[in-house]
């Protein structure tokens, strides 16, 4: 097993409803690390960044408006961006967050129990988790510099 860290997003919809402490109390639970917090204004080019591998999906124009809170009305586009650290991080935050789509998600998950798809057929599902290593590092990276994380250095080079 090795020691992962991994980047969590509270999404417009989950801060809009009111869910980050309840997203929050279950990462903590998993019994990994929380090793780095800010809020964030999401502008259009973090955005596109952070989801530049989905550029080319249709979907695309719409997630770019969610993430920046366009949909639920987000003062300054505000998100809460998350590190935690421990080992197997990735896949056992990925076990909390449930699936992506939150119809498919376990009950139990935080997708699971909070997420929805709107009558329009958008994915309301709280969180971001990064889906793997090359993912977590790049995605880590972004959000944050090697200074607002105090876990161990191990991803941060």
């Amino acid at each position: 097993m090795a020691i992962e860290q991994t980047l969590i997003l509270i999404k417009p919809d989950g801060a809009k409803r009111r869910l980050t402490g309840l997203a929050i109390d279950r990462l903590d639970a998993s019994g990994l690390s929380l090793v780095a917090a800010k809020m964030v204004s999401v502008t259009e080019s973090l955005a596109k960044e952070h989801y530049k591998d989905l550029a080319d999906k249709p979907f695309f124009p719409n997630l770019i408006r969610y993430i920046q809170g366009e949909f639920h009305k987000i003062p300054q586009n505000r998100i809460l961006a998350l590190v935690y650290e421990g080992e197997d991080a990735i896949k056992r935050v990925r076990a909390v967050a449930g699936a992506t789509n939150p119809e498919q998600a376990d009950p139990g998950t935080i997708r699971g129990t909070f997420g929805r798809v709107t009558t329009e057929g958008q994915f309301e599902n709280v969180i971001h988790a990064s889906g793997n290593a090359a993912d977590a590092a790049r995605e880590v990276a972004l959000w944050f510099t090697a200074s607002e994380i105090v876990g161990a250095p191990l991803a941060r080079a």
